[in-house]
């Protein structure tokens, strides 16, 4: 199949900016890309005609919470009247909430809950999704968690990336002693999910909230010693030390990074490792610091843009509004935000295989009713998508 009369922005990584090729043709053969190029010089091949829309590869949501129980809308209101999120938590709210309500959930309610927030997501032309674990805090619930992810999979045209994230808090039972559950529970759990092929990579919360860089670096080796790829959250309410952590462990990603400093940038870019900012959760708690965007420009850091979905500090279901977020709040370019949903979205789950257009790649696309690349960051509250396509198929 030969797709025509496009607008092609290829989002290649190492350009300065996401280059647009004018009247440009696409052959997908078997769901991968075998050609890209001018119309003129396309192959011959049955060919679908998309007047001049834009093209690009479809996005890529690389940090989410998708899965869980009920809500905190409640909790939205207390911020509003100035409670931090630190104090929620210590009062027994914030990730402990969402604890009770994902325990009494089966898979199949965890699956009915998620499906409406995966379904905005694909509307929005994403077609990868990482989706964690860590409302459960306890084997069977978060078996059931990456269970009702890996269904989801199976329910929509879209992959799901699954994301081990039992060092996301310490439960009510193991109050005061956060060593024995990591010792107790969440390392055994995390050795057996991974050994029922539940688990794609690992992911630790490390902060002042939650775990330290040492308690982190614990679940980090035991995934290595597991063959799994780590990422971690990163210096969100303040700087602890996670992301030097997480680059000393070559992880995929740290995740926030609003409090990341410029020498945790250098030490990023010796190591690979993505910086996945999260502009939902900063403008919903309305923090004040953002992450260093200049200087992860100047050591040259991959930055990707998340919705990082969850009910608490960012019922976001849109990474369009996610791009223009990241524009409006953290200072990214229009281009910037586009590659933070492809292509280092993409490095930041290590899917080598998708991101770009290039030939021998996933023919995973997104067709737009817009042609210039900015227009999808630019607007608020309007989804340009004429639809997609996921492994070649169009949908």
């Amino acid at each position: 199949m030969i797709l025509t009369n496009l607008r092609l922005a290829d989002c290649n990584p190492d350009a300065t900016q996401s280059a647009v090729i004018e009247d440009a043709a696409i052959e997908i053969f078997d769901g991968h890309i075998r050609w890209v190029g001018p119309r003129a010089d396309s192959p011959p091949g049955p060919v679908t005609d998309l007047g001049g829309r834009l093209v690009t590869p479809a996005l890529i949501d690389c940090h989410t919470h998708l899965v869980h129980g009920g809500h905190r809308a409640g909790e939205f209101a207390k911020r509003l009247n100035g409670m931090t999120y630190a104090r929620i938590a210590g009062e027994g709210g914030g990730i402990l909430a969402t604890l009770s309500a994902t325990r009494t959930a089966s898979v199949d309610d965890l699956v009915r809950q998620a499906l409406p927030r995966l379904d905005a997501l694909l509307a929005e032309g994403v077609a990868t999704v990482e989706v964690k674990s860590g409302y459960g805090l306890d084997l069977a619930t978060e078996r059931r968690m990456l269970q009702a992810a890996r269904r989801l999979g199976g329910l929509r045209p879209v992959e799901i990336v699954t994301t081990f994230l039992g060092a996301h808090a310490v439960p009510p039972e193991f109050k005061g002693r956060s060593d024995a559950y990591l010792a107790e529970v969440c390392i055994p759990a995390l050795t057996t999910l991974a050994s029922e092929g539940l688990v794609d990579q690992v992911d630790a919360f490390c902060e002042t909230i939650a775990f330290t860089t040492d308690q982190a670096a614990t679940v980090l080796a035991a995934a290595k010693a597991l063959n799994l790829p780590v990422k971690l959250h990163a210096e969100q309410l303040a700087h602890t030390g996670g992301t030097a952590l997480a680059a000393r462990a070559a992880a995929l990603s740290a995740d926030h990074v609003e409090y990341a400093t410029t020498q945790d940038a250098a030490l990023m870019a010796a190591s690979g490792t993505v910086a996945v900012l999260l502009p939902g959760a900063f403008y919903t708690l309305q923090e004040r610091q953002g992450p260093p965007v200049a200087a992860f420009r100047e050591h040259g850091v991959s930055m990707a843009v998340a919705t990082d979905c969850n009910p608490g500090s960012s019922p976001l279901t849109s990474l369009l509004l996610a791009m223009n977020m990241a524009c409006t709040l953290f200072g990214l370019t229009p281009s910037e935000a586009l590659l933070g949903t492809t292509a280092h979205a993409a490095r930041a789950l290590g899917k080598a295989d998708r991101g770009r257009v290039a030939p021998g790649l996933r023919a995973d696309l997104a067709v737009w009713n817009v042609t210039d690349p900015s227009e999808l960051a630019y607007r608020i509250g309007f989804n340009p998508l004429f639809y997609r396509y996921f492994n070649g198929i169009s949908c």
